[in-house]
């Protein structure tokens, strides 16, 4: 997703609080939450090759399927988060059905009013078609950290409709780490805290190195300690809730680039095929450990993305985003 323009405000703010240490992060650990399901999934988007989200055909179903077989083929990811249940996207649920796959469905919202009503309608035929395919769903991704707060009544909209409609399923509204803090330093919960079932938070300190003040320099070999940290603090703020790292990962390029933090100048953000691996491997190792669940970004590399997400955009996938879509080998074993 086009984490470069609207991560650049929300660190922005963040680097307005100057480099401090949490005492509230230095506190007991927290409670572990209700028991569930440990998960190991891959956000998965099929808009590889020349295809992208803003123009242009959709993902046709033998494109879908050639990707979700690659993936059960070559790697050991048996679950998927998928971003929208329109244009065509649907079929994903039926795919993954097919395959035996568990998927982490995203009602994709934005400013759009009518669009939204259409995603939430869909969202809610899906859920109730899928209730052993479909774990979990979230209304809508990263919606504060484009938008603000000026959308937070389409969130609740969402999450109320499928409530009224009778799905099953735990929901949550993901974002990042820094939102669910409401901002604040040290944590506190935010207004969706009590609308929620669970916690979905995305934590990239690839984008920290580069935009944020609080956290200007973690290298890769020390990106899964950071994962673990967030998810810590989220724990004792939400003690009540399950909490899931919905998107973490490190580009593997381009070679030879650097990522210079806007504040400090530091270069901690070195991408590498061996630092993308290292991160993913390790935090899933650590994560575990304490039997937490998270979703590796992204499985296919998307070309559309540099644009919006500088020169690293097209080079979050694991796996190449073109025929015949290798990915790497052994990619959680030691």
């Amino acid at each position: 997703m086009p984490h470069f323009m609207r991560f650049a405000l929300v660190c922005l703010i963040i680097s307005l609080y100057g480099q401090r240490v949490f005492a509230a992060d230095l506190a007991a650990p927290p409670k572990k939450a209700a028991t569930e399901e440990t998960l190991q999934c891959a956000a998965f988007s099929p808009y590889v090759g020349k295809l992208t989200p803003d123009y242009g055909a959709p993902p046709s179903r033998a494109l879908i399927n050639t990707l979700l077989d690659k993936l059960i083929a070559e790697t050991p990811f048996r679950c998927i988060m998928t971003y929208g249940v329109l244009n065509g996207l649907d079929y994903t649920f039926a795919a993954a059905q097919a395959r035996n796959i568990k998927v982490i469905a995203i009602l994709w919202l934005d400013k759009d009013i009518a669009v939204n009503s259409q995603s939430i309608t869909s969202g809610i035929e899906v859920a109730k078609a899928f209730p052993d395919t479909i774990i979990k769903l979230s209304c809508g991704s990263e919606v504060r950290t484009r938008n603000g707060y000026t959308l937070d009544s389409e969130i609740t909209r969402c999450i109320d409709s499928v409530r009224k409609a009778g799905v099953k399923q735990p929901i949550t509204t993901i974002d990042t780490w820094w939102e669910w803090c409401n901002r604040k330093t040290p944590c506190e919960p935010t207004i969706f805290g009590t609308q929620v079932d669970w916690i979905g938070s995305n934590i990239f300190p690839w984008w920290e190195n580069k935009f944020s003040g609080l956290f200007p320099c973690t290298p890769a070999k020390k990106a899964a300690d950071f994962h673990i940290a967030r998810l810590e603090r989220l724990h004792r703020t939400y003690p009540e809730k399950a909490v899931m790292v919905t998107e973490f990962g490190w580009p593997s390029g381009p070679k030879g680039s650097l990522e210079s933090n806007n504040h400090t100048k530091q270069n901690c953000g070195v991408p590498s095929k061996e630092n993308q691996l290292l991160v993913i491997k390790e935090t899933f190792k650590k994560l575990a450990q304490k039997q937490w669940s998270g979703v590796a970004f992204e499985a296919f590399s998307e070309n559309w993305k540099p644009g919006s997400e500088g020169s690293a955009g097209n080079f979050w996938g694991i796996c190449d985003g073109e025929p015949p879509y290798n990915c790497p080998k052994n990619l959680l074993k030691p």
